[in-house]
């Protein structure tokens, strides 16, 4: 059974924003085991959004960063998806391309245009999108979602411990690349995700919540990711993940 969605608080004073396009950005390096599992569940989140709100457009973008094994072959078999191919060498500079490419696609004013991210070995909710732009339509700029390593990979006590110092709730303290949505025009005016090789999630809600944006940490749209202990990125969620 799908879980209801969350009642929203609404923002004093806030109309719906009339958000008219959706861009899902993906890095990906070397994911050709897990990333077709991401693309089937951001592909469900696009046709719930669809059945919910046929006005909104949406494009896919995954950013093959320094791939060398077939993930650019498992992108072709979408059709709908773009793959952009680049040697950035890390996390940071492979989503703000992701980005970049994205927002080049669409003709849209960035305060019309909402960019989802999330990260190849993980796999989205299907009202994920739904949820975001419901939170956006709120007059929400900023949306920080919550992850939850694969049961099927991780031990149960290594995953018990991470999930005693992570809370998976409303309100949450936690920044995650893997499951966070921004409007475009605060993006664009937060600098985007700055070039580093991690915590470029962390470093745009650090800058959006500077500004003055209005930021929302929320659990109602928790996304699986992999509970692998090698990651493809130094000081990515594997690094932390082997921590416990």
């Amino acid at each position: 059974m799908t879980p209801r969605l969350p009642p929203l608080e609404y923002l004093p004073g806030a109309e719906p924003t009339g958000i008219r396009e959706v861009v899902v950005v993906i890095p990906a390096k070397d994911e050709e085991e897990l990333l077709p599992r991401c693309l089937a569940s951001v592909d469900a989140s696009l046709r719930r959004l669809a059945v919910a709100q046929p006005r909104v457009r949406a494009a896919v973008v995954v950013a093959l960063d320094c791939c060398r094994d077939g993930s650019e072959q498992v992108v072709s078999r979408w059709p709908a998806v773009r793959g952009v191919r680049l040697e950035a060498g890390g996390a940071g500079a492979a989503r703000a391309a992701g980005v970049k490419e994205a927002l080049a696609l669409t003709a849209m004013p960035p305060e019309k245009v909402w960019i989802a991210s999330t990260d190849a070995d993980s796999a989205v909710p299907d009202w994920w999108l739904l949820h975001q732009l419901d939170l956006a339509d709120a007059g929400i700029d900023l949306v920080l979602g919550t992850v939850i390593p694969d049961p099927e990979d991780v031990a149960p006590d290594r995953l018990a411990a991470w999930l005693a110092v992570h809370e998976l709730a409303d309100g949450h303290g936690h920044v995650f690349g893997a499951n966070l949505g921004i409007r475009a025009s605060a993006y664009l005016a937060a600098g985007g995700f700055p070039e580093v090789p991690a915590g470029e999630d962390a470093a745009l809600a650090q800058r959006a919540r500077e500004l003055g944006m209005n930021v929302r940490a929320s659990d109602g749209a928790r996304v699986l990711t992999s509970g692998r202990l090698r990651g493809r990125s130094r000081g990515g969620f594997a690094d932390f993940l082997a921590a416990f």
